[in-house]
């Protein structure tokens, strides 16, 4: 997992489109330090940037102004530990105000209706916080008291409690704002560091939702390549786990046999002795549809050295099945399907949790790689084949 990921527990908004890419933020700070700067940083992939700065009056206003192409992250800060994380689109016009020491928790807000949606969840993430904060200050008052083992269990159970409702409150968000960059926010969220509220092995299905979710139409922002890259490395793993079968040999691809376009019955196996593409898509998956092309790049180059697709549809009827054939130029090589859409015999086979889903198979049928695409996929056939 890249180093970056962690910046986004504090981070989230909602993409929307705009003709005005000004934008503007007005502030009204209480209390606020004579002489003091006002920072705004854009959150890069790797590292914060200040794009602009201005000095706080003596009465705590301040006005930002600035020119932005897309929606990003942005952090508007007094320091490293006072900062507002928020996600401005062109045109927005936000008005703020807010205690100067305490920019995280704004008294007011709008104009940024993802920026409220990352301060509506604060609000609560705060309370949990505070709450487990009360059964820490209740352990060290009984710290040698004759009862600290039951005043412990007591405390654990109602920790346990807390986590649960936050836990499941962070679920509820992300549902509510499954197609928002502020489901983002939810998945990177901790109680205390190191302590996250979602945990990518246990929730991964959230983590896979999020990036089915956003990967389509944000598949060139930082953040959501980073959350894309994440996912794949996790069904990575899980892939390796649910296919070392004992009695196929650790890693082999269990067998498909499946209908073809033209109804016959045809088998996974009939590849063995070519590298194969094992590729699950559906005409109704746009991130799919995006993935093509990738795949027609590759066999028109490998297939002349031993290079197959295997590629197998979870649509719902043949006419869309054969209509995404068709439109994305994918009649030169192997297709099956049993149109039974996510009740297709193949899903609880490979553990398919989302499409597009893959992997690369050496001569032998054996996985060699999982979720491999676009350039990576060229390079590992570079690889396998050579100039």
């Amino acid at each position: 997992m890249r180093k970056f990921l962690i910046l986004f527990f504090i981070a989230a908004a909602i993409i929307a489109g705009c003709k005005n890419n000004n934008i503007a933020i007005n502030g009204k700070l209480i209390n606020p330090q004579k002489g003091q700067f006002i920072f705004l940083d854009e959150l890069r992939s790797d590292r914060l940037v200040t794009i602009d700065s201005v000095k706080i009056s003596s009465d705590g206003t301040f006005e930002i102004q600035e020119n932005i192409k897309s929606p990003a992250f942005y952090l508007l800060k007094t320091d490293q530990s006072n900062f507002l994380t928020m996600l401005i689109e062109p045109g927005q016009v936000i008005n703020l105000k807010a205690y100067y020491d305490s920019l995280n928790y704004p008294i007011a807000l709008n104009g940024s209706q993802g920026t409220e949606k990352m301060s509506e969840y604060n609000r609560k993430l705060r309370s949990t916080i505070k709450e487990l904060g009360g059964l820490r200050e209740i352990y060290i008052r009984n710290l040698g008291s004759p009862d600290l083992s039951k005043v412990m269990e007591r405390l654990d159970s109602t920790a346990q409690t807390y986590l649960s409702d936050i836990n499941t409150y962070t679920k509820k968000y992300i549902d509510e704002n499954i197609s928002s960059l502020v489901s983002l926010v939810a998945l990177y969220q901790q109680v205390a560091p190191g302590e996250y509220i979602l945990r990518p092995q246990k929730d991964v299905k959230y983590f896979i939702r999020v990036d089915s979710s956003l990967w389509i139409n944000y598949p060139d922002y930082e953040p959501v390549k980073s959350l894309h890259e994440q996912v794949r490395e996790l069904l990575a793993e899980k892939a390796e786990e649910a296919l070392s079968v004992p009695t196929s040999g650790k890693g082999t691809s269990p067998e498909i046999a499946l209908p073809n376009p033209a109804g016959d019955t045809t088998r996974l196996s009939s590849t063995r002795g070519s590298i194969v593409l094992l590729d699950f898509w559906a005409s109704w998956c746009q991130a799919c549809r995006k993935e093509n092309p990738e795949i027609v790049k590759a066999f028109s180059r490998w297939h002349s050295r031993g290079f197959q697709v295997f590629q197998v549809s979870l649509d719902k009827t043949r006419e869309d099945w054969l209509r995404g054939i068709q439109e994305d130029h994918l009649d030169r090589w192997i297709h099956v399907s049993d149109l039974k859409y996510w009740s297709s015999s193949v899903v609880p086979q490979y553990s398919i949790e989302s499409i597009p889903a893959n992997y690369l198979l050496d001569r032998e049928g054996k996985i060699i790689a999982v979720n491999i695409r676009g350039e990576a996929l060229q390079k590992k056939l570079n690889e396998i084949f050579g100039n």
